[in-house]
This record gives C-alpha cells, structure tokens and sequence, in this order.
C-alpha cells in the first residue's frame, strides 16, 4: 500500500505519467463529442446519450484531475493539448464514418447528357432540368447519394463535365433511396428494406 501511494506521489507519476493520463483522457471526451454531435445530426436518438455519458464521465475525471493539480503547468498543457488532438481525431473518425445521406446539386453550361447517364448507369437516382443561368442556358442536376460515395459522384462529375459547378447538402431524411448496390454495404441495404415495409405497413 505505502509503495503504491509513493508512485502517486512521485515526482515521474506527477509531471509525466499524470500528464499523459489526462491528455489521453482530454482526446477521448472530445473526440466522443464529436461522435456524438454526428449521431444528434443523424437522428441516431438512441446512440447519441449512451456516448454523451460516457463523454461526460471521462471529462469530469479529466477536469477533476487537473483541479486537484492546480500548481502543476504540465496538466493544463496536457488538458489544452487533449482537447486540440481530440478535435482533429474527431474530424478524422467523422471521415471514416461517412455517415448520413447528402444532395448534390450540379449546374453546368456544357451538355450533360452523358454525366446523367453515368450517373444513372452506376446506380445513382438523378433528376435534371433546365435552367437560365448568369451565363445563359444552363441544366441543373440533382442526386441524392451516400456520404461515402462523394468521391465517386464527383470524379464522374469531373470526367464528364470538369467545369462544372456543384455543391453538397445535408440532408436529414429520405423518403425513397436510389442508391448503388455494393457488396460491402448489403447489410445496410437490407435493413434499408426492413425499415421500408415496415413503414409501408
């Protein structure tokens, strides 16, 4: 017993270990948080307070530790620097989550016919019209796709029409979804289904 409260109260234990300990617990709180803010966007209404919990059980350790050492400067660089890992960790789990459905909107002056069919031919729902624009006639492409297939959408779009403009939307829900059938995402498709006939019944 002596022998462990002489670590605790060990010069390494203080300005080392103690530390780390909250720069770790600093990174975790932060990048929970931002977890969670996805989900709250995302409508998971069941997800979300079970990380809001454990995101505010881990903050309080961590602040609480820093209180209790409120002389040593390296907590609080610790605590500053958790806090700023966790914002870049957050941003980096964000984008490999790549959840949730967004809306491209494309306008381009160029024809599109051969962007829509691409578009089309690689499973992707598409609406198009015609428009007047700033420079003259113009069509105006919808699709609502996948977070995670972005990067695809838009390199077609640069293939077809490179000078074409587009922007990206949240959004929040869906009433039907056209999508690409990928073997990777066939469990998402089914529950897809699922919840489709039951909101059909």
């Amino acid at each position: 017993m002596q022998a462990n409260l002489s670590v605790i109260d060990s010069d390494a234990f203080t300005y080392i270990v103690l530390p780390i300990l909250i720069f770790l617990a600093r990174l975790l709180d932060v990048s929970l948080g931002t977890i969670r803010i996805i989900f709250v966007s995302r409508g998971r209404k069941y997800l979300a307070p079970l990380i809001g919990f454990v995101e505010i059980m881990v903050w309080l350790v961590a602040i609480g530790k820093v209180m209790q050492n409120l002389s040593n400067v390296y907590c609080y660089i610790a605590y500053a620097g958790g806090f700023a890992a966790g914002n870049y960790i957050g941003m980096l789990i964000e984008e490999k989550l790549a959840m949730g459905t967004l809306i491209i909107h494309i306008i381009t002056n160029k024809d599109a016919s051969d962007l829509i069919e691409n578009l089309r031919l690689s499973g992707y729902g598409v609406t198009s019209m015609d428009a007047d624009g700033a420079a003259g006639p113009v069509c105006v492409i919808y699709s609502v796709i996948k977070r995670s297939a972005v990067k695809e959408v838009v390199a077609i779009v640069k293939q077809f029409n490179p000078n074409a403009f587009y922007s990206l939307e949240d959004v929040r829900f869906v009433s039907k979804e056209i999508y690409p059938v990928r073997p990777f995402s066939i469990g998402w498709e089914l529950s897809g289904l699922f919840r489709s006939r039951r909101k059909g019944k």
